[in-house]
């Protein structure tokens, strides 16, 4: 990549002054196509975001993160803990395809979907240009000495990113705990569940604290994906990028001036109106190539093209290309890693269909009891204890559920005062059962046997268990 003269070359955080204190960066108020589309993008998503928690799918919660009680709702489908593997495998499946679309298209995930960048620049950073106004307005708001003017806007302001800020808690908590548990603490009042209170004012901090002051640092600094992209990105990914060769040309960027013929004097289109960094929301120069703070939020291509529009130049000079389009004006291609990617990435999709299709709404575990052996019993019936676990994954009670052996003619006999039980919605029923069976119908000391679970006449789930016996009975 062509690489600018020393002199502006970056060599530095741009959120960074030269003695290491922090920059705070006032962007430009974006405007333009791509702009448009983001805030349609965004606003569908924080619709989505702020819903999921409380849309129901077969009485299961849409989206469902219960990290303490390992339970995981995922597009309604409900993981327990015995499910942890296809938790996992789904957020595998996930992981592949953000690495996927980042080796093709770049850190396009920061700039259009990540509900950091949503929430940053389509709520908050909206507020402040509502009460702030702009970039130059900011700044001299920043400077200015603590009037009525300005303790009333920025109380105003600092005043709705809190409330913003609980509001995002309420919905990150529902995630993580559900929201029918939120809603009836609500109900019920904060005060009879100071634990949960507590919990909800420490997440308001936090997203007050990232919104209000530490912004942009987080993809910076705390985000792990920017490291990431620069592992998956090659010449061939589309990103937003600096056509160098038609800006630069022979003689570099040089200011605008009418009626001056630049082609001929061998400048480039690009005339240093520094505007692709005033607007920019991590302050980076884009004409530096590919940068790690880069979110790829396309407000540098909007800026550019107006101001190219503005000097009567060809609109593009900032894009979304590729290093090789701009070097040899390759254009797009589904590159082998692009085709391994996908490759995995349907495999184990199609993996996950499978396992999601074949898990049972109801899940048996019958073990035997440790330590015991069995036990001769008269009429040469042979009995073993063993201890059971039934949980129910659906929103339903399961009733009327009783124990079944196949091929073997034995009997099974719970011990409980009924004969049939009840696995109550989304909990689980455990007890002891005797398993007898004729001596005659066994092979040998170890029989493997398999019972059968039934809800009234339907077959809800088949487990397997070790029968022990004498070593011979002949």
């Amino acid at each position: 990549m062509n690489t600018p003269d020393n002199e502006s070359f970056r060599d530095s955080l741009g959120t960074m002054t030269n003695d290491g204190k922090r920059a705070w960066v006032f962007p430009k108020k974006p405007n333009g196509k791509f702009y448009s589309y983001r805030k349609t993008v965004s606003y569908v998503l924080l619709v989505f975001l702020m819903a999921a928690p409380f849309v129901k799918i077969n009485g299961n919660q849409f989206l469902m993160f219960n990290i303490l009680e390992r339970r995981f709702n995922i597009l309604g489908f409900p993981f327990w803990p015995q499910d942890f593997h296809l938790f996992v495998l789904s957020m595998l499946v996930g992981v592949i395809f953000i690495a996927l679309f980042t080796v093709a298209f770049g850190r396009i995930f920061c700039g259009w979907i990540c509900p950091q960048t949503i929430f940053m620049e389509m709520v908050f950073r909206r507020i402040e240009y509502w009460i702030e106004g702009d970039r130059g307005a900011q700044m001299r708001l920043d400077k200015q000495v603590w009037n009525t003017d300005k303790i009333k806007k920025r109380g105003i302001k600092w005043f709705l990113f809190l409330v913003i800020s609980f509001i995002i808690a309420n919905v990150f908590l529902a995630y993580l705990i559900g929201s029918d548990k939120v809603l009836k603490y609500v109900l019920e009042g904060p005060l009879n569940h100071l634990s949960t209170l507590v919990s909800l004012l420490i997440f308001t901090a936090v997203f007050y604290f990232v919104f209000a002051w530490f912004r942009e640092q987080v993809c910076i600094i705390a985000c792990p994906y920017g490291r990431l992209q620069g592992v998956l990105l090659d010449t061939k990914s589309i990103v937003v990028a600096y056509d160098y060769k038609r800006g630069e040309a022979e003689n570099g960027r040089k200011k605008f001036r009418k009626n001056e013929d630049r082609e001929a004097l061998g400048f480039g289109d690009c005339i240093d109106c520094f505007q692709c960094v005033n607007v920019c929301p991590t302050r980076i120069d884009i004409r530096n190539g590919t940068q790690l703070e880069c979110v790829n939020c396309t407000a540098c291509i909007d800026e550019c093209d107006y101001i190219m529009e503005s000097v009567n130049l060809p609109k593009g000079l900032i894009r979304y290309t590729s290093e090789e389009d701009i070097e040899e004006k390759k254009k797009f291609e589904f590159t082998p890693r692009l085709k391994g990617y996908s490759a995995v990435l349907l495999i184990l999709t199609g993996v996950l269909i499978g396992m999601l299709l074949l898990r049972n709404d109801v899940e048996a575990r019958v073990l035997r009891l440790p330590g015991q052996l069995y036990e001769h019993k008269e009429y040469n019936i042979i009995s073993n204890v063993f201890t059971y676990k039934l949980i129910n994954k659906t929103t339903k009670d399961v009733n009327d559920i009783s124990f079944k052996l196949r091929k073997y003619k034995g009997t099974i006999k719970i011990v409980s005062t009924e004969k049939t039980f009840v696995v109550p919605s989304q909990g689980l029923a455990e007890g002891t059962l005797f398993i007898e069976l004729p001596q005659s119908e066994l092979d040998g000391d170890k029989n493997k046997l398999m019972i059968e679970v039934y809800s009234g006449k339907d077959l809800l789930e088949t487990t397997t268990v070790n029968f022990l016996g004498p070593r011979s009975y002949k």
